[in-house]
């Protein structure tokens, strides 16, 4: 009587060192860079909510501050744990370069709102401070991921 056997295989990818998370990542000039994005917009929120004012300019900005925030932590985390080689529909390089587009443009709008109208009080000059920190080093990723996705494309043709 034949016996039929059924073998089934199943492969998990991993990187080089079987981890789970990309700690190289994490210590790279791109993951440095996103941690002190994360840190710097976490001290400009906090500097202006922290002072309870109502005016709809400081709301504006702790929206806008607290948005990118969350964003920015998520890009991160979706490097520092792969998730960017597991979910392939999303081009991910363009989404986080628009992302960082608008966020430049928005945080700096809202630092400078943020400086017009702070009256003298030291906890919303250090906010506005901290926003056009914040803007610089979205700039910074502006240009490293403005380079990876249109990179160095070729002018001339090959001889």
């Amino acid at each position: 009587m034949p016996h039929t056997v059924i073998t089934t295989t199943t492969s998990t990818t991993s990187n080089a060192d079987g981890r789970f998370c990309n700690i190289p990542y994490a210590r790279s000039f791109q993951g440095l860079l996103k941690i002190g994005q994360v840190v710097v917009l976490l001290i400009a929120f906090l500097c202006v909510h922290c002072e309870r004012l109502s005016n709809s300019a400081f709301r504006y900005f702790e929206v806008v501050t607290a948005w990118f925030l969350v964003v920015f932590f998520f890009f991160f985390l979706m490097y520092l744990f792969r998730l960017q080689s597991k979910i392939t529909c999303i081009n991910w390089t363009l989404t986080e370069f628009l992302h960082y587009a608008v966020g430049g443009i928005l945080v700096f709008i809202a630092s400078i709102v943020v400086a017009v109208n702070n009256h003298g009080i030291s906890s919303l000059i250090a906010g506005s401070v901290f926003g056009f920190m914040a803007t610089f080093l979205i700039a910074i990723s502006i240009w490293t991921s403005y380079k990876v996705t249109c990179g160095s494309q070729p002018t001339g043709a090959a001889v």
